[in-house]
């Protein structure tokens, strides 16, 4: 196993508290901190440690257990690294990137394509014209999961259209009629209200969200009325303030988790939250945002079913270990607490596996050698470093590639 320090990304929503206190540095932090980025990303990769007895010396390269960042030492040694089957399937890149995310304010509205869309709208941008606006700035799809770190707020998933029309029916504005219509339709319902939503005139966009906003509504529509008041304080004129009454608001507690699949609509609104997603760069936005939104590629790539509960179940795997099961072979998340009860575990893994801590002091060692871990602090070892074994009294997450076959 080696250290390996994270990036952190200044985005303007970002918390001024939480990865600062998780790290224990002075808080409030003098800008914001939106992310902890750990992995392998071009924009941003982790830096490794040197390995010990590593030297600075000739021949002390990436390969060579010299410090650098992780993404050198994966293109040096890919088969160490990575192993033949994960650079075989993924190519010579780490193909998840690991965060603690940090939202004091909400994020925008996006969505991501699947393997083939995202695979065809990269070539196709490839070969149109010189200055269009991109969508996909690679051929790799984006599924995402997030394990809530405190209470943690989002939009994840259409609700049932039935409801979300009552409830915008609840804010008594007339101009909405065709909306409310368009979802008690039937099976295009859903796509039809957000194609309206989003295609709303632009001179009278502003004052229906400001209709909306300052509405009164009955009591059993005020978790909505809050919703679209908190939105539009932050993103006034925007149509994904509307848009937004078609999800399922969620509230996780600490240690509960959500999936958002290719195709899946969906929104952080606040809180901190440990989130593992496959490495790509490929947003198609849906409001709450200043950037652009294409809204006919968004409506290609969104996928209208209803969402009954956002929630990804967790499934114990040992003592002191749990896992989120997911259907892709990017990533797997196991989460280990080990205390006085379960003051060890072991972990047999596919690819290289990274080691966040998020609280107390951890241990990580694997065939090579050990890290010992505090909180925001990470380790990552090579897949050809064997199993991993933990111990200490704290709380780890621990990312791999998923299974392969």
């Amino acid at each position: 196993m080696r250290p390996l320090r994270g990036v952190i990304r200044d985005y303007a929503w970002g918390s001024r508290t939480v990865i600062a206190d998780l790290q224990g540095r002075p808080v409030p932090s003098p800008g914001p901190e939106a992310e902890l980025w750990l992995g392998a990303h071009p924009d941003a990769p982790s830096e490794l440690s040197p390995a010990a007895g590593a030297g600075a010396g000739a021949g002390a390269g990436a390969g060579a257990g010299a410090g650098g960042s992780l993404l050198d030492a994966l293109l040096a040694e890919p088969d160490r690294w990575l192993s033949g089957p994960v650079a075989a399937r993924f190519g010579h890149r780490l193909p998840y990137l690991l965060k603690v995310l940090a939202a004091q304010a909400p994020l925008s509205l996006q969505a991501h394509p699947d393997p083939e869309q995202a695979r065809l709208g990269h070539a196709a941008e490839r070969a149109g014209p010189t200055g269009a606006h991109r969508n996909y700035a690679d051929p790799h799809h984006k599924p995402e999961m997030l394990v809530a770190l405190s209470p943690f707020d989002a939009l994840c998933g259409f609700r049932d259209p039935r409801v979300s029309a009552a409830a915008i029916d609840a804010f008594g504005v007339a101009a909405l009629a065709p909306v409310t219509a368009a979802l008690r339709a039937g099976d295009e319902g859903l796509r039809s209200a957000v194609r309206l939503l989003l295609t709303w005139p632009e001179p009278d966009r502003a004052g229906l969200v400001e209709a909306v906003a300052a509405a009164e509504v009955p009591a059993g529509f005020a978790a909505d009325a809050g919703l679209a008041r908190q939105l539009a304080g932050h993103y006034p004129g925007d149509p994904g303030v509307l848009v937004a009454l078609l999800l399922n608001h969620v509230r996780l507690a600490p240690g509960e988790a959500i999936w958002m699949p290719a195709g899946n609509l969906h929104a952080y609104l606040c809180g901190a939250g440990v989130e593992l997603m496959a490495a790509s760069d490929n947003v198609l936005r849906g409001g709450l945002t200043p950037k652009h939104v294409d809204v006919p590629e968004l409506l290609r790539v969104l996928r209208f079913d209803v969402l009954a509960d956002p929630r990804l179940p967790a499934v114990p795997v040992a003592p002191g270990v749990i896992t989120w099961p997911v259907p892709i072979a990017d990533f797997a998340l196991h989460r280990v607490r080990l205390d006085p009860a379960v003051p060890r575990a072991g972990l047999d893994l596919t690819g290289p596996r990274l080691v966040l801590c998020v609280t107390g002091g951890v241990r990580v060692a694997d065939g090579s050698a050990g890290v010992d871990l505090t909180p925001g602090t990470a380790a990552i070892g090579p897949a050809d470093g064997g199993s991993i074994e933990l111990s200490g009294t704290g709380e780890v997450f621990v990312a791999s590639v998923g299974m392969l076959n």
